[in-house]
């Protein structure tokens, strides 16, 4: 069992949660995740590790199925069945000068270690963070602090600057914004758009395919990368953007969508 220290939530689709795991915070080096189980014999999910300091694991969750509802309904001094990790390779941040790193709703919490990372590392790390509208906007102040610069994108423009983090990306590159490479995070859409506004700069993407025990045993986390498969769990979840199949990609992780909003319907009509 691993105990919940705090369940706070950052607006009302998406959760911060700090967990006491010693081990996993002195291991844990950005862009690496957890697989959690809320109950005994529940299901394992994947989790970026947000932040990992003072033997404390911090994971952001959104509400998108049954067992992060029920994650995100756990209290601060409540437990759950445990967590495994630090999984999957660390993100290389060492050698690189002028960076951008872009994030898409959720993607900025697996965008916010890498700036952080990246700024320990002596890096310029300009971040562009996307969201549907202000409600919705997560992590501003921590990213604020740690990124060189902070674009905040809506859609609808209420807040920061109208459009999508393309646009931004765009912009930037139009003025003679030079990056070594650039980082990009969120929903698949968005970063298969980002490697096209970029075919020239190396782009490193986060993926996160349907993964069940994230060791690389099961192989539903495959990735099509150059035309081979790799495991998301094991051989990343970093790729080479350019060389990503994101329709494959996209067309697997709607494999169980049906099934997933049954469980999630049925979940909520239980609650008190």
């Amino acid at each position: 069992m691993t105990e919940i220290l705090a369940c706070t939530a950052l607006n009302g689709e998406v959760y911060r949660l700090d967990l006491l795991s010693p081990d996993i915070a002195a291991e844990a080096l950005p862009g690496q995740f957890v697989m959690l189980r809320v109950c005994e014999g529940g299901e394992r999910i994947p989790l970026t590790v947000a932040k990992a300091e003072d033997g404390v694991v911090t994971v952001i969750v959104q509400r998108v199925g049954k067992t992060t509802w029920q994650l995100t309904e756990k209290k601060a001094g409540e437990s759950v069945a445990g967590i495994t990790g630090p999984l999957g390779k660390p993100t290389p941040l060492d050698g690189l000068g002028n960076v951008c790193v872009v994030g898409g709703g959720l993607g900025c919490a697996i965008a916010w270690p890498l700036v952080r990372g990246l700024k320990r590392a002596g890096a310029e790390a300009r971040m562009i963070a996307g969201f549907r509208n202000k409600a919705l906007v997560i992590l501003e102040d921590e990213l604020r602090r740690d990124a060189s610069e902070l674009y905040i994108c809506t859609d609808d423009g209420s807040r920061g600057e109208r459009g999508f983090v393309t646009d931004k990306l765009s912009a930037l590159l139009q003025s003679g914004r030079a990056f070594d490479r650039i980082f990009a995070a969120g929903p698949l859409v968005m970063m298969k758009a980002v490697c096209a506004v970029a075919p020239d700069i190396p782009v490193t993407v986060s993926m996160n395919p349907i993964m069940v025990d994230g060791t690389g045993m099961c192989g539903c986390c495959r990735v099509n990368v150059g035309g081979q498969v790799r495991f998301a769990c094991v051989d990343g979840p970093d790729f080479d953007g350019h060389a990503v199949d994101f329709d494959e990609a996209i067309r697997r992780n709607r494999t169980y969508l049906t099934f997933e909003e049954k469980q999630l319907e049925e979940h909520i009509c239980k609650l008190p």
